[in-house]
């Protein structure tokens, strides 16, 4: 007969609750979960493909290990062995920085990826860490990094309170958010409209968002941070900065004045082409409505002035009074947060406390720009020792970094590379191990970094749905044995890699004064934790420690793993709620509105006020059935319009000869592509599209449907060198290129 069991989806950040159906062993259906606390019963095309995901037959059951130069399947005590032989040598013999480490987005939505890869970094103590974060949302981090003293103090838009909502660079109809935890994130759109909030949408194309909305600015691509400048710029100079209960916890303000003083609309309007009366009035709509929040994503991180687009966000949102104040952007409050600390000064945020090797590109958050990963792999300098090993946890970068095509030749150079991944992809089959995590629905999960950016805070857990085949080994014990293996311990039982990590989160709670269980003896504690296996006792002791936990008795009604078991479909905690000054932890004690690193930056920008674009410039593309590059290999999420196409608007086509569904050649920097053209209104006049995550046609590679309708890999227009300065973030989007069609080489539209 069969049964149905709970497990949240894995698939996006939106982390909706799902109901599975399971015959035997096999997952048959996915529905929403209408009694999960936070989603309500909502679910995407992603949730309902969640068994086809989960038996996909390319899949791997087994570890591969690489004999004279092919993979085969291994035991898993092979694989361990040949892992150890592989890494300790070079840590050894060339330095812990020899060692690079990269993890990938699917780490952040498994239990695995969130508590085993900052044991490893601390194991191996290298830094040479590359992540998906710096083709990503790094200038978020580093904006309120600085602003906050936190890079990881991220206020979110309260969606289902505020009265105006400005989504600069953002498409959540089709991505269902990001940085912004939030199920049905579409239905919250429609319900500000319905009780008359307003909603503007600043996009160069107009997306599925910015047709919901009560306005669209097609800006030019790349100039969010003019734009916002400018708004800011506007409230000084009509006396619209309203603190209200933020002034106590503000400094800045004169020098950030002066500071703007430069970007007026006038100045900034042929640079975004928006005209300096529309922008006074995003500015003047912004002060006057009751409550509002600023929010920007990808298409405003992914350009030359990312940090800085991201720091005006919330100098908008400070300026008109509503940082941290409901309808506003607030700071959620995850269960498993540190203790909260007293208010007060803090140490701030660093960069640049290291360097990489090649083009001395500084750190940000502990991370190296990935964009420089193959030229640390295959460029000597003096400067230390080139990278000899990774270890490549659930990342596909010759697909989703900068000129894949240099990255794919540097990886097969490698001394020793080792890869967790369930798919032989386009990065891992240069790996010499390759360790194969169980399907979703054989993992337990708990979202460990989405709570931290959830619009309504709660907690929810589920085991796995379904055990462990035979054969096949938990992820959290794949990672956990990785740890060993990397540090000079393999072989000891994968068990003391959790105790290990309990032991000194205990050792230090007990020393701090603010602590429930300040004085405490560690060992007593350490007998208290609940759970089935390590990752569980280390999730209650967590809790225990969090928020809202019990305190190890201190707080007897507080959260355990025990009682979050007694509660499946989750715990509803409540709206987000003005928490400031406490997540502050700048040396001011303040949210600093004018930082150095910023203010140094500035310069910069005054440059892009006389840029002028002349040619194409090409923009992402998200789709709702896609996640990166990893969803391409199931049927059900590809097709219709998820396909990898190149948007272009019909006066560019018509100019460059090129017709609708004929194949199109578009040169970047970094190399070429040839794409079918999908000729749309859709995109401004000037400006192209290509979606990211595709690419699926090098040899090789176990991805059978995927492989069958390959697209082309986007990236590979990049040569990696245009990054944001201060977060290292690759510059993504308004690349200059060249279109046109696949078999006019001459017709090609000239450069900027």
């Amino acid at each position: 007969m069969p049964r149905t069991a709970l497990r949240i989806c894995p698939l996006c950040e939106a982390t909706c609750g799902l109901t599975l159906t399971i015959e035997g062993t096999r997952v048959t259906a996915a529905r929403g979960d209408r009694d999960d606390v936070f989603s309500k019963g909502f679910i995407c095309p992603k949730g309902a493909s969640f068994g086809a995901l989960d038996a996909d037959p390319d899949r791997l059951r087994t570890p591969l290990v690489r004999e004279n130069g092919s993979l085969r399947e291994a035991s898993w005590e092979e694989a361990f062995d040949a892992v150890a032989r592989g890494l300790r040598p070079v840590v050894e013999g060339h330095g812990a920085d020899a060692l690079g480490v990269v993890l990938g987005n699917p780490n952040v939505h498994t239990m695995a990826g969130a508590l085993y890869p900052t044991v490893l970094l601390g194991a191996v103590r290298t830094r040479s860490l590359f992540t998906a974060s710096t083709v990503d949302q790094m200038p978020k981090h580093v904006s309120s990094g600085l602003l906050f003293g936190d890079a990881n103090a991220i206020p979110v838009p309260d969606l289902d309170h505020t009265d105006h909502l400005l989504l600069i660079g953002a498409n959540p109809l089709e991505s269902n958010g990001s940085l912004c935890t939030a199920p049905d994130f579409p239905g919250k759109l429609k319900a500000l409209r319905a009780r008359g909030g307003h909603l503007t949408v600043v996009d160069p194309r107009r997306t599925r968002t910015a047709k919901l909305a009560d306005r669209h600015l097609a800006i030019r691509p790349g100039a969010d941070a003019l734009l916002l400048a400018a708004m800011t710029t506007v409230l000084f100079e009509e006396g619209l900065v309203e603190l209200g209960d933020l002034a106590p916890h503000v400094d800045g303000i004169s020098a950030l004045r002066e500071a703007l003083a430069d970007f007026t609309p006038e100045a900034v309007a042929g640079a975004c082409d928006v005209d300096p009366d529309t922008i006074r009035t995003l500015a003047r709509e912004l002060a006057a409505a009751p409550t509002a929040a600023v929010y920007a994503r990808i298409g405003s991180c992914t350009v030359p002035h990312g940090t800085l687009a991201s720091w005006l966000v919330d100098v908008l949102n400070t300026l008109t009074g509503n940082l941290d104040r409901p309808g506003g952007a607030l700071f959620p409050q995850a269960a498993t947060d540190r203790t909260p600390r007293p208010a007060g000064p803090g140490r701030g945020f660093a960069l640049g406390r290291w360097h990489s090797r090649v083009r001395r590109l500084p750190e940000a958050k502990g991370e190296l720009p990935l964009s420089a990963l193959a030229e640390e792999i295959d460029t000597a300098t003096p400067e230390g020792e080139p990278l000899r090993a990774l270890i490549v946890i659930g990342a596909n970068p010759v697909l989703s970094a900068p000129d894949g095509d240099r990255l794919d030749k540097a990886l097969g150079s490698l001394d020793f590379m080792v890869s967790v991944d369930p798919y032989l992809n386009e990065t891992s089959r240069h790996a010499h191990v390759v360790l194969p995590p169980p399907p979703p629905a054989q993992s337990p999960h708990h979202d460990f970094a989405f709570n931290t950016l959830a619009v309504r805070n709660q907690v929810r857990y589920t085991r796995p749905a379904v055990p462990l085949e035979p054969g096949r080994m938990a992820e959290t014990e794949i990672l956990a044995r990785l740890v060993l293996a990397a540090s000079g311990t393999h072989g000891a039982d994968p068990a003391a890699v959790d105790t290990m990590v309990i032991d000194q989160t205990l050792g230090k709670a007990v020393r701090e004064p603010h602590s429930p269980v300040h004085g405490r003896d560690p060992r007593e504690l350490a007998a208290l934790l609940t759970g089935a296996d390590g990752p569980e006792r280390r999730l209650d002791l967590m809790l225990r420690l969090g928020p809202y936990g019990d305190g190890f008795g201190a707080r007897p009604d507080g959260l355990t793993l025990a009682r979050l078991l007694d509660h499946p479909h989750g715990i509803d905690l409540g709206p987000l709620r003005p928490r400031l000054p406490q997540p502050l932890k700048t040396p001011s004690g303040k949210v600093e509105l004018l930082p150095a690193p910023l203010a140094a930056d500035l310069p910069r920008l005054r440059e892009a006020l006389r840029e002028r674009p002349t040619g194409l410039v090409l923009v992402g593309r998200r789709h709702l059935r896609s996640s990166n590059s990893w969803l391409h290999n199931v049927p059900a999420l590809t097709g219709g319009t998820n396909r990898c196409t190149l948007h272009l608007h019909p006066d560019d086509a018509e100019r460059l000869g090129v017709r609708d569904g004929e194949p199109v050649r578009v040169k970047g920097a970094g190399g070429e592509v040839t794409a079918p053209a999908e000729v749309t209104d859709t995109v401004r006049p000037g400006v192209v599209s290509l979606p990211h995550g595709w690419g699926h046609d090098r040899p090789g590679t176990r991805l059978g449907h995927a492989g069958r309708e390959p697209g082309v890999n986007v990236n590979q227009l990049l040569d990696g060198t245009l990054l944001d300065p201060l977060s290292g973030n690759a510059v993504l989007n308004g690349i200059p290129v060249r279109v046109g069609p696949a078999g006019a080489p001459a017709a090609l539209a000239p450069e900027n």
